[in-house]
């Protein structure tokens, strides 16, 4: 571990001017005394508990279209307890404010007529689904669970990436990751205090029950997946399994004088309570997509007579636009009548003249990224993009400038990684996840943290060649 070169300009996790931060240093002694080999042993260890678990993931831009083993990183990432509360804070004011946003805007639209966010941004975004205004969902919650994305700073501060509110992924990564840390650092865990994440499958199927309609004393829930060819099937068997309840596909579920059943060998059952991991566009044929056949011929109709409770809510979408993700601190002040305890990265709305003449002058400091784009898709990075390259992507802003955003190029902290032998210096981010419920928010202390695993690289995707590592909350 000596010979880790702590990054200058960087905000690094770890040390600070060659001293190892506090957190670290229980961590620090051990991995001192390991021998390469010894680490080794580990990282080989840790790659066959994931290929034996099945934990991969699709790559959809490899021709290939492989599945490939997530790769883990054997050094946690640590995050003190004071850190944590910050954030905790964070988030649930932050959710608080999103949930009470999506409220609004399908229903009184009060936010929309005091001029806060303009109309026009609401009405020209492709996840505005006009077909669920005026549903009244259980407990008035819209995002029952969220995956909201942070980066810390040069500054070392936290700040919001992004809000994922629709089906964000991730979550069993972070319940394996723990699961092999305790494999290969048993004593280290202990040793350090590190608070637990296991009960998050708990924790989300009491919160699926309780939105049951109120007179049902046994509900059932199930888990909607598009099926096996999707990116994160093993994390649909993952929670279902953890749950304990049916994991199903749209064929296997049928609606009849709106209210939904599920085909089982003893006849249709009820069901209450749907866990969706399908996009707003293709749950419903009659409503969206009527190619898809992944969804549910007249779901949406059980939904809007109450008879079903779909989670998340659909719609959603229209809240973790990249473009209205601007006003989300504007959000804070209006419903909550407070400031943001988390700052946003500073964006420009490129449908915005002025802001975007600053883009295109300052490229080469900022990235650019598609509103509507996930897993690292359509960015680009003005720091390493050829002139070609970046005159065809103007030509794309300027035809449609409303679907593109622009925000600094941030230099992501960086953690140890043990890579190629030895320990080096990666970019990371967090995505904690906070499960919504009618007692509450909840979010398990820690979350996935995603790796730039090429050197210099900031793009943390998986998708994009990522990895993760185990995120430790130390009192």
């Amino acid at each position: 571990m000596e010979q880790y070169g702590c990054p200058e300009g960087i905000w690094d996790e770890m040390c600070d001017a060659k001293i190892i931060r506090d957190q670290y240093s229980k961590v620090f002694a051990v991995l001192q005394n390991l021998d390469v080999n010894a680490l080794h042993n580990k990282d080989k260890l840790a790659s066959e508990l994931f290929m034996n678990q099945g934990i991969t993931f699709t790559v959809y831009s490899d021709n290939a279209g492989i599945e490939r083993i997530f790769p883990f990183d054997i050094i946690p990432r640590i995050i003190t307890g004071l850190e944590w509360d910050t954030i905790e804070r964070g988030i649930k004011q932050r959710l608080k404010a999103l949930n009470m946003f999506l409220k609004d805007v399908y229903n009184e639209q009060n936010i929309l007529n005091d001029g806060i966010i303009p109309k026009e941004l609401i009405a020209s975004c492709p996840h505005y689904t006009r077909e669920v205004f005026g549903i009244q969902v259980p407990y008035d919650i819209y995002v029952h669970i969220s995956g909201i994305d942070l980066i810390r700073g040069d500054d070392g501060d936290f700040y919001i990436l992004e809000d994922n509110l629709r089906t964000p992924s991730g979550v069993s990564y972070m319940l394996e990751n723990r699961e092999v840390t305790k494999r290969l650092f048993p004593d280290m865990l202990a040793n350090n205090r590190v608070r637990m994440v296991h009960n998050y499958p708990l924790l989300l199927h009491q919160i699926l029950l309780s939105l049951a309609p109120q007179q049902i004393s046994n509900p059932t829930v199930v888990l909607l997946t598009p099926g096996i060819y999707n990116s994160a099937y093993y994390e649909h068997t993952f929670l279902a399994r953890q749950m304990g309840i049916p994991l199903v596909e749209g064929r296997d579920l049928v609606v009849d004088n709106h209210k939904v059943y599920m085909k089982t060998t003893s006849g249709l059952e009820r069901v209450h309570v749907i866990y969706r991991r399908i996009d707003d566009d293709y749950i419903d044929p009659l409503m969206f997509r009527p190619n898809s056949v992944l969804g549910v011929p007249g779901i949406m109709g059980a939904y809007r007579k109450g008879n079903v409770a779909l989670v998340n809510a659909v719609g959603n979408g229209v809240a973790d636009d990249k473009a209205v993700y601007v006003y989300v601190p504007d959000m804070i002040k209006y419903y909550l009548n407070e400031e943001p305890i988390l700052k946003n990265v500073p964006t420009y709305q490129l449908s915005d003249p002025e802001a975007r003449e600053h883009v295109f002058k300052n490229i080469r400091s900022m990235v650019v990224k598609r509103t509507n784009q996930s897993g690292g898709y359509g960015m680009v990075m003005g720091n390493k993009i050829e002139e070609e390259d970046w005159l065809k992507a103007k030509a794309e802003i300027e035809e449609d400038p409303r679907s593109f955003i622009a925000q600094p190029i941030i230099k992501l902290s960086t953690v140890p990684c043990f890579i190629d032998g030895r320990f080096q210096p990666r970019h990371v981010d967090l995505r904690p996840y906070a499960l919504c419920g009618p007692d509450g928010i909840d979010i398990v202390p820690g979350g996935l943290t995603r790796v730039a695993l090429r050197e210099g690289s900031l793009v943390v995707n998986s998708s994009q060649g990522g990895g993760s590592k185990d995120t430790w909350v130390i009192d």
